[in-house]
C-alpha cells in the first residue's frame, strides 16, 4: 500500500497578517473614495452652488423678449401719417411638424393658401432653422382666427400670433417720404450686429427700409422688454414671475403739410414728375411728391414676387423718388442764378443790353446757337432776359465768364452735391466743370460746352429738391438752411423741436444784386401766371430738351415719341416781400414749362397762401 499523504498544517499567524493587510488596504480605498465623494458633494453643493442654481433657473425660468410698439409719424399739424394696427399671423415651428406638406394641404381646407404662399414657404424652409417659428399666413381675419382656433388640436406645431403692424393710411401719397418697414433680412441683421444693436431686435421682425422709417429707425423702434416665465420640464408655462415692459418708440412730427401734399398729388394726376415745396425760413419741407407712386402697405406684410416684379418693370419707374433721385436739366430755371453770377463778376450790370437777332455766334466759329424765339428779342437787358428767358443774353454772358467761375459760384447754391436732407435716397446731380469732364469722359472742356451749360442744358443736371433749395437761397438773399423733414419728436410726454441747421450765408460783393434778380423774377410772375393773384410772387419757368433737334429740323411734340418730349419746369416763391413757401415743379415730357408747370405752381401757392390762417390782409 502506498504511504498516506501528509496534510500540511496552515500558518494561521501568516494568514491573519495577510487578512489584516488586505482589510487595511480595502479600508483606505473605501475611505479615499468617500473623501472624493464628499469633496465632490461639497464642491457641487457649496462651491458651485451659484452656477448650478443659475443653470437650474435657466431650465425652470424662460425669458421671453417682448417687442416695443413703433413710434407714430405725424405731419406738422398733428395728422397721423403712419400708425400701428393689430394683426394676426399663422406661425409654424418646423421641428414640431412631422409632415409639413401634408399639414399644409390639410390647413388649406380651412384657410386658403395661395400658390405664391406655398412656394414662398417651400423656399424659405430650405434655409430656415427648424426650431424657429416661420410665418406661413399673414393678415388673418377674425373669422380665420376663430376657424383655426377651433381646429388647432389637429395641427401640432402651428399657432396664431397677435401683434401690431405698420399701416400707412394715405397709401401712395407719402411713400417716397415715409418709406416703409419690412421684414429683417440677412443684410439688416449683419448691419445691426455690426452696430451692436441686434439684441434690441430680439422680439422684432420689422425694420425701416426706406425714407423716414429708415433714417429715424433709432427714434422709432424703441427698447424691447421681457417676460420671465416659470416652465416645467416639458416647457409648459406654470406662472409668470416678472414682467419688464418695453419702451415704445418715440413719436415724430414732420415738417410736411398734408393738405399741400394732397393738392400736389391731385394736380400731378398720375403724370410723371415731382413737386417740392420748402419753407425758406428754416428749410422745412412742406411737400415732397413723386409721381407715379406706389402703395407701401404690401411691403409691410411681404409683397409677392409678381407684384414686386411688376413695380420693378414698370416703365414709369414708381419706385424712384423723383424729388431727390430724379436728375433733370434745370433749363431756364437757373438763369436767375447765372445772371447773378454775371453781376458779381461785373460782366454785366443792371443796364447792360445785348442784341438778340435770334441766334448767337462764338467769335471765330461758324456755328449758330439759336434762341427759342426764332426772330429774336431785339435789345435785351437783365430784366427782359429773365422775364422773356432770352437765351442769347446768357450765351454771351457765360462765354465771357467761363465754366471755371461758373462751377465755383454755383456750388454754394447746392448744385452738384446732395442737400443733406434726412432721408438716404438722394442723388448728387451734376454741376459740370473741367475736372469733372476729364474724370467722367477723359475729355477736355470746350467753349461750346459752356454755352449749353449757361442755359441749364448740356451736362448740368439737378434734382427737384436741389432746384427748390437753390430757389430758397435766392429768395432769402443768400441765407441758407439744410432742407429737413423732421420738425420735432415726443420724448415721453414732452415734445422737443429739432434744431435748425443754418449754414453760412452766401455773401455777395454787391448785396444789391440780390434785389435785381428777385425783382426780375417778380416781374416774370406778374407778366404770366400771377397777374390776377391777391399776393405777390416771383418765378422762373424752364423747358428742358430731352434730345437735341438737328439744325435743319423743327421741334414738333406731336411728331416725336412721348418720352422724347421736353420737360416742363418752374421755380416760384411767395409772398415776394416775405417768402413763406418756395416751389420747384418738374413734369417729365410735358412740353413748355410756363404753359404746363406754371398752372401747378399757381394752384399750389394759392392753396398754401390763401388759407384762412395765412390770409393776407389788404
Amino acid at each position: 500500500m502506498p504511504p498516506k499523504k501528509r496534510i500540511t498544517m496552515h500558518d494561521h499567524a501568516a494568514e491573519a497578517a495577510l487578512f489584516k493587510r488586505r482589510a487595511l488596504f480595502t479600508f483606505f480605498c473605501v475611505f479615499a473614495l468617500l473623501c472624493v465623494l464628499f469633496y465632490n458633494l461639497y464642491n457641487l453643493q457649496v462651491v458651485l452652488y451659484k452656477d448650478y442654481e443659475t443653470r437650474s433657473n435657466d431650465n425652470r425660468i424662460r425669458v421671453v423678449p417682448t417687442a416695443p410698439s413703433r413710434g407714430l409719424i405725424y405731419d406738422r399739424h398733428g395728422v397721423l401719417l403712419a400708425e400701428n394696427q393689430p394683426y394676426y399671423s399663422l406661425e409654424l415651428i418646423p421641428e414640431k411638424v412631422s409632415d409639413i406638406n401634408a399639414t399644409l394641404d390639410e390647413l388649406n381646407k380651412l384657410i386658403e393658401l395661395t400658390p405664391d404662399e406655398r412656394e414662398s414657404i417651400t423656399e424659405t424652409l430650405k434655409y430656415h432653422r427648424r426650431f424657429k417659428p416661420l410665418t406661413i399666413k399673414n393678415k388673418l381675419t377674425e373669422d380665420q382666427v376663430a376657424t383655426f382656433s377651433v381646429n388647432q388640436y389637429k395641427f401640432p406645431g402651428l399657432y396664431v400670433e397677435a401683434g401690431l403692424k405698420r399701416h400707412y393710411p394715405f397709401n401712395e401719397l407719402m411713400t417716397h417720404v415715409l418709406g416703409y418697414v419690412g421684414k429683417i433680412n440677412t443684410r439688416d441683421k449683419a448691419q445691426l450686429e455690426k452696430s451692436q444693436q441686434w439684441k434690441n431686435y430680439a422680439a422684432t421682425k420689422d425694420i425701416g427700409k426706406q425714407g423716414i422709417e429708415k433714417y429715424y429707425e433709432g427714434l422709432l423702434h424703441g427698447i424691447p422688454g421681457h417676460l420671465e416665465e416659470e416652465v416645467n420640464n416639458r416647457g409648459r408655462v406654470i406662472r409668470t414671475l416678472k414682467v419688464t415692459p418695453p419702451l415704445p418708440g418715440q413719436d415724430i412730427y414732420l415738417t410736411l403739410d398734408l393738405k399741400l401734399q394732397q393738392k400736389a398729388m391731385e394736380l400731378l394726376a398720375g403724370r410723371r414728375g415731382s413737386v417740392v415745396a420748402l419753407d425758406p425760413r428754416d428749410g422745412g419741407v412742406l411737400a415732397m411728391v413723386s409721381s407715379p407712386s406706389y402703395d407701401p402697405n404690401p411691403f409691410v406684410h411681404g409683397i409677392s414676387a409678381k407684384a414686386y416684379s411688376d413695380l420693378l418693370n414698370d416703365k414709369s419707374r414708381p419706385l424712384i423718388n423723383r424729388s431727390t433721385q430724379g436728375q433733370y436739366s434745370p433749363a431756364s430755371t437757373v438763369k436767375p442764378h447765372v445772371a447773378l453770377l454775371g453781376l458779381e463778376e461785373k460782366v454785366i450790370n443792371e443796364h447792360t443790353r445785348v442784341w438778340d437777332p435770334g441766334y448767337w455766334q462764338m467769335p471765330g466759329v461758324e456755328r449758330k446757337w439759336r434762341d427759342w424765339k426764332k426772330w429774336g428779342h431785339g435789345w435785351v437787358d437783365i430784366y427782359h432776359a429773365i422775364v422773356d428767358s432770352c437765351d442769347i443774353y446768357f450765351y454771351d454772358l457765360v462765354y465771357k465768364v467761363g465754366i471755371d467761375k461758373m462751377a465755383t459760384f454755383m456750388e454754394p447754391f447746392g448744385f452738384g452735391k446732395s442737400t443733406g436732407i434726412d432721408i438716404f435716397e438722394e442723388s448728387d446731380g451734376v454741376m459740370p466743370s473741367r475736372d469733372w469732364k476729364r474724370m467722367r469722359y477723359n475729355q477736355p472742356w470746350y467753349n461750346g460746352d459752356t454755352i449749353s451749360v449757361g442755359i441749364g442744358q448740356g451736362y448740368w443736371t439737378t434734382t427737384p429738391l436741389q432746384l427748390a433749395n437753390a430757389a430758397a437761397i435766392m429768395a432769402n438773399k443768400g441765407k441758407r438752411f439744410t432742407p429737413h423733414l423732421l420738425k420735432s419728436f415726443k420724448n415721453n410726454t414732452v415734445k422737443i423741436d429739432t434744431p435748425i441747421d443754418e449754414q453760412p450765408p452766401i455773401e455777395l460783393k454787391n448785396p444789391r444784386n440780390w434785389d435785381i434778380i428777385n425783382e426780375a423774377m417778380r416781374q416774370t410772375a406778374d407778366k404770366s401766371r400771377f397777374t390776377d393773384a391777391t399776393y405777390t410772387a416771383a418765378m422762373k419757368t424752364g423747358t428742358a430738351q430731352v434730345f437735341s433737334v438737328a439744325k435743319d429740323q423743327k421741334y414738333d411734340a406731336d411728331k416725336i415719341a412721348e418720352h422724347l418730349r421736353d420737360n416742363a419746369l418752374i421755380i416760384a416763391y411767395a409772398p415776394y416781400e416775405n417768402p413763406r413757401i418756395v416751389l420747384a415743379v418738374v413734369l417729365e415730357n410735358a412740353g413748355w414749362g410756363g404753359a404746363n408747370a406754371g398752372p401747378l405752381a399757381r394752384a399750389l401757392l394759392d392753396e398754401y397762401i390763401l388759407r384762412d390762417e395765412w390770409a393776407v390782409k389788404p
